[in-house]
C-alpha cells in the first residue's frame, strides 16, 4: 500500500497537477475575496496552461544525464518522458479549445504572460557556446514567478467578469490584490531557491539566496509574508472570518518556510509549501462553514 501511494503522490507532484490545482486554488480565493461566482472556463485554463507550462520548461532543460539527478523529481519526470509528452500536447488542445470561451483581452494577457514563463528557459543571447537567458539576470527569477502567478490568478478572473451585476472593481483594489499575490507567492517560493543554493552556484544562477545569503533570504520571506498580511488588510477592510482564515494559513506557511532550512526532502517543497496555496482556500471554507 505504501509503494501504491508513493507512486500515486510522484505522479501528483512530479507530472506537475498538483501545482496545477495549486493555480486552481488562487484564483478560487481570488474570486472569494471579490465576492465573484468563479468561471468555470478560466479555472479550466488555469489549470492546463500551469501543466503546459512547467512541462514544457521542464522538458527544455533535460540535463545531460537525468538518471544520475540527486533530484528524484528529476530522475522521475525523465524516466515517464512519454507521459509527461502526452499531458504536454493534451494541455495544448485543451488550451485551444478553451481559448474560444476568453475574451480578447484575456488572451492577450495570456499570451503575454506565456511567453514570459516559456522565455525564462530558453538560452536567448551568448557567444563561445555559452547561452544565457532571462534566468541569468541577477535576482530576477523569483520575481518573472510572482509576476506570472499574480497576473494569471487575479488579473483573468478579473478580466473575465461578465456578469452585469457585479459592480467594477477599482484599479485600487486590483492593485492591492495583485501585489498581495505576488508577495505571498516569491515568499513560497525562495525556499526552493535555498534548496538549490549549492546547484544554482555552480551554474552561475544568481537567485536572491546565492545574492544575499539563506539566513537574510529566509527573513525576506517572512517580511514578505508580513506585508501580505497587511495588505490583505487593506483589501478586506475589517477582521472577518476570511481574514483570519488567511492569517493563519499565513502563519502557517511562515512556520513551514522556517521548517525548510532542516527539512530537504522534495515532498515537503512540491507538497508542503506548494500546498500552503490550497491551504488557502481550504481555510476560507473551513472558517466561513465554522461562522
Amino acid at each position: 500500500m505504501n509503494k501504491i501511494l508513493k507512486q500515486s503522490l510522484n505522479f501528483l507532484l512530479f507530472s506537475n497537477i498538483f501545482i496545477a490545482l495549486c493555480a486552481v486554488s488562487q484564483a478560487l480565493v481570488s474570486y472569494w475575496l471579490l465576492e465573484i461566482e468563479p468561471n468555470p472556463y478560466v479555472l479550466a485554463i488555469l489549470f492546463f496552461s500551469t501543466i503546459l507550462t512547467y512541462n514544457f520548461s521542464i522538458l527544455l532543460s533535460k540535463p545531460q544525464n537525468p538518471e544520475k539527478s540527486p533530484f528524484l523529481r528529476v530522475r522521475w519526470i525523465f524516466s515517464h518522458f512519454r507521459l509527461m509528452l502526452s499531458l504536454l500536447i493534451i494541455s495544448a488542445l485543451s488550451l485551444l479549445a478553451l481559448a474560444f470561451f476568453l475574451s480578447f483581452s484575456s488572451l492577450i494577457l495570456m499570451l503575454i504572460l506565456g511567453v514570459i514563463s516559456i522565455a525564462y528557459s530558453l538560452p536567448i543571447w551568448g557567444a563561445k557556446g555559452n547561452k544565457y537567458g532571462i534566468r541569468n539576470i541577477p535576482g530576477l527569477k523569483i520575481f518573472i514567478i510572482g509576476m506570472v502567478w499574480a497576473g494569471s490568478t487575479v488579473l483573468l478572473p478579473i478580466f473575465e467578469i461578465e456578469s452585469p451585476d457585479i459592480s467594477t472593481i477599482s484599479n485600487q483594489e486590483t492593485l492591492i490584490l495583485l501585489l498581495n499575490r505576488f508577495l505571498f507567492i516569491v515568499a513560497i517560493t525562495i525556499p526552493f531557491d535555498i534548496r538549490d543554493l549549492f546547484q544554482d552556484k555552480q551554474n552561475e544562477l544568481k537567485t536572491i539566496p546565492v545574492i544575499i545569503g539563506e539566513k537574510k533570504s529566509l527573513g525576506l520571506c517572512q517580511f514578505f509574508l508580513v506585508s501580505h498580511l497587511f495588505l490583505l488588510y487593506a483589501f478586506i477592510g475589517e477582521l472577518d472570518a476570511n481574514f483570519w482564515a488567511l492569517a493563519l494559513s499565513i502563519f502557517i506557511s511562515g512556520w513551514l518556510i522556517f521548517r525548510s532550512k532542516w527539512k530537504k526532502n522534495e515532498y515537503y517543497y512540491f507538497l508542503l509549501l506548494d500546498g500552503t496555496m490550497i491551504l488557502q482556500l481550504f481555510m476560507l471554507e473551513l472558517f466561513n462553514i465554522a461562522t
